[in-house]
């Protein structure tokens, strides 16, 4: 049992920082609207946003399946280490952002605007990925 409550949770000062990293996605990559990060099985930790009309328990949980489906279509293709995806739509896209840290793997959901700068915003995801990983002790 107890594993289970830890994967829908991490340490306070985890989530924090994680909070941190992702604010600063917010904060430097123009056209994000939207940060959350959330556990692998679908629970939000935390959010930072500029536009906050988002379900965020549903945003979790969908996000997280998604990543969740597309590891295992990857799997099926011999691909492996799903780092992200973005869906691209007429009004805006969403990139989900794996982050395997060893002892509480999340998922970052971001959303932003159609004209974002992708490499930028990707990268920004990556750092902040990277980041949390080293953080999770």
């Amino acid at each position: 049992m107890l594993d289970a409550l830890d994967k829908r949770t991490a340490p306070e000062s985890l989530v924090n920082f994680a909070k941190a990293q992702i604010n600063d996605v917010l904060m430097n990559v123009k056209g994000v609207e939207f940060v959350m990060v959330c556990s692998t099985d679908g629970f939000e930790l935390g959010s930072v946003y500029r536009k906050s009309n988002y379900n965020t328990s549903k945003l979790a949980a969908v996000g997280s399946s998604i990543l969740a489906m597309v590891s295992a279509f990857l799997n099926e293709i011999n691909l492996t280490g799903c780092h992200s995806i973005t869906l691209d739509a007429e009004n805006g896209k969403a990139v989900l952002t794996s982050v395997p840290a060893p002892k509480h793997p999340m998922v970052i959901v971001t959303l932003v605007a159609k004209d974002v700068l992708l490499g930028q915003l990707l990268y920004a995801l990556k750092e902040a990925s990277v980041a949390i990983i080293k953080s999770d002790k």
